[in-house]
C-alpha cells in the first residue's frame, strides 16, 4: 500500500526539478513518465510548438471513455528575491511540514497521484484512471488550453476531472474566470496648442476606459440570482494606463491593461463584443478622420475559463463520497478546471496544501494534508475497481 514515505520520495524528485514557467518541464515529465511506464501505464507526451515543454497524459485500466482524470500543472512560480530559509529546490522536512517550491502548488498532489499509480496497477480497474500534467498554468493555463481539445478528440476521453490545486482538501465546485488584455493606442503627435491637428492617444484610451467602466456598472445588473461568488457579478478592473511625456505635446502612444473576471462565459462574450463594437464603430472612425494611420490593437494576455458551479456535478459528488465531506466552497483564484468543463467533463478542485502558502518563500505542504489526499485516492481506486 502506498504510504507517506513513498509519496515524499516522489515529491523530493519533483521539487528538485526547477520547473519555473520560463524554463522547460521536460526533465520532470521524463521522471513521471518513467514511473508510470514502470507500472504499465500508457503514456503520451504532447509538446508545445517550441519543443521545450509538454503536457503528459498517462492511463491505467481499460481503453474506454468515461474514466477519471487526476490533473495538475507542472510549472511553478519564480523564487528570485524571496527570503527562503533553505534551497527552494531541495525538499526539506521539519515539524511535519515539507518545504520546497511547488510543494503545495501543486507538486504535492502530483506526487500523491504518481505514488498511488503503483497501487492502481494492482487493481482490476473497470474504468480507466488518467494522469494529466500540464505546462504553463501559472502564465495563462497555456498547456491546458492546448490539451483540452486533444482530450476531447481521444477515444478514451475522461468523464470526470479532479484538479488537485491546494484547497486544504476542501471541495471547490466553482471559481470565476480570468481574462487579461493589453490595448495599444496609436495616434498622431503634435503641438499641444493645436489639439485638433493631432490624434491624442491618451484621450482615446481614457474614452475606452470610460466605456469599460460603463460596462462594469451594467455587469452588476447581470449577476445571476443564484450566484454565490463575492461579489456575485462579473468584475472589470483597469490595471494600468500609460501614455504621454510632457504637458505640451499631443501623445501619440498609450497603453491600457485591464482584466475581467466573469462569473459565466456569457458575460465574457458580452463585454468583449460591446467594447469591440465601441472600438470599431466609434473610436477608430474618430481617430482616422484626422489621421488614417491611427490604430487600436488588442492583445489577449490570457483568457482562462471559470469553473461554473453546476446543479449536477458527478466529479463533486464523487469527491464528496471519497472524502466524506458534506459541503462545498467557491474560491477567488483560478485553475484549469473550467477548460476541462468546457469540453464536457465534470470537474472539481480538491488537493492538499493551502493556497495561503502558494507562491511564498518557504512554501510547504503538511504530511497530514498529503495523508488526506492519499486516503481519497486509495478510495478512488476501490471505486474504480467495482
Amino acid at each position: 500500500m502506498t504510504d507517506l514515505k513513498t509519496t515524499t520520495d516522489v515529491l523530493a524528485e519533483l521539487v528538485a526539478c526547477p520547473t519555473v514557467s520560463s524554463d522547460s518541464n521536460l526533465h520532470m515529465l521524463g521522471l513521471i513518465a518513467n514511473r508510470l511506464h514502470a507500472v504499465g501505464a500508457r503514456v503520451e507526451l504532447y509538446h508545445d510548438a517550441g519543443g521545450t515543454k509538454a503536457n503528459l497524459v498517462g492511463t491505467l485500466g481499460p481503453d474506454r471513455p468515461g474514466g477519471i482524470m487526476l490533473s495538475g500543472h507542472s510549472d511553478v512560480v519564480p523564487v528570485e528575491d524571496q527570503p527562503w530559509s533553505s534551497d527552494p529546490f531541495t525538499l526539506r522536512e521539519e515539524g511535519g511540514r515539507f518545504y520546497g517550491r511547488g510543494t503545495c502548488d501543486m507538486k504535492g498532489f502530483i506526487a500523491c497521484s504518481i505514488a498511488m499509480a503503483e497501487h492502481y496497477a494492482t487493481l482490476d480497474l473497470k474504468r480507466p484512471v488518467h494522469f494529466a500534467f500540464t505546462h504553463d498554468e501559472e502564465i495563462g493555463c497555456l498547456g491546458a488550453q492546448a490539451l483540452a481539445p486533444i482530450l476531447a478528440a481521444r477515444s478514451d476521453t475522461p468523464a470526470l476531472a479532479v484538479i488537485g490545486e491546494p484547497t486544504s482538501m476542501r471541495i471547490i465546485e466553482g471559481h470565476k474566470g480570468c481574462c487579461e488584455y493589453q490595448v495599444t493606442f496609436t495616434g498622431r503627435e503634435g503641438h499641444g496648442s493645436e489639439p485638433d491637428k493631432g490624434v491624442n492617444a491618451v484621450e482615446f484610451a481614457t474614452r475606452y476606459i470610460t466605456r469599460l467602466l460603463d460596462l462594469r456598472a451594467e455587469l452588476q445588473t447581470r449577476a445571476p440570482a443564484t450566484s454565490r461568488f463575492d461579489p456575485p457579478w462579473t468584475t472589470v478592473n483597469i490595471g494600468r494606463l500609460t501614455g504621454g511625456h510632457v504637458p505640451n505635446v499631443i501623445p501619440g502612444h498609450a497603453e491600457v491593461d485591464w482584466e475581467m473576471r466573469p462569473v459565466r462565459d456569457e458575460d465574457r462574450v458580452f463585454v468583449k463584443e460591446a467594447i469591440e463594437s465601441y472600438t470599431q464603430d466609434v473610436l477608430l472612425p474618430a481617430m482616422r478622420r484626422v489621421w488614417p494611420a491611427a490604430g487600436i490593437e488588442t492583445t489577449v494576455l490570457g483568457e482562462v475559463a471559470g469553473l461554473e458551479p453546476m446543479e449536477e456535478n458527478a466529479a463533486r459528488d464523487l469527491v464528496a463520497e471519497l472524502t466524506g465531506a458534506n459541503g462545498t466552497d467557491l474560491v477567488s483564484f483560478g485553475t484549469e478546471a473550467g477548460l476541462f468543463q468546457q469540453i464536457g467533463m465534470s470537474a472539481v478542485v480538491c488537493g492538499p496544501g493551502s493556497i495561503e502558502q502558494a507562491h511564498k518563500p518557504d512554501e510547504y505542504v503538511t504530511g497530514d494534508q498529503l495523508e488526506m489526499c492519499l486516503a481519497m485516492l486509495r478510495r478512488l481506486g476501490t471505486r474504480l475497481a467495482r
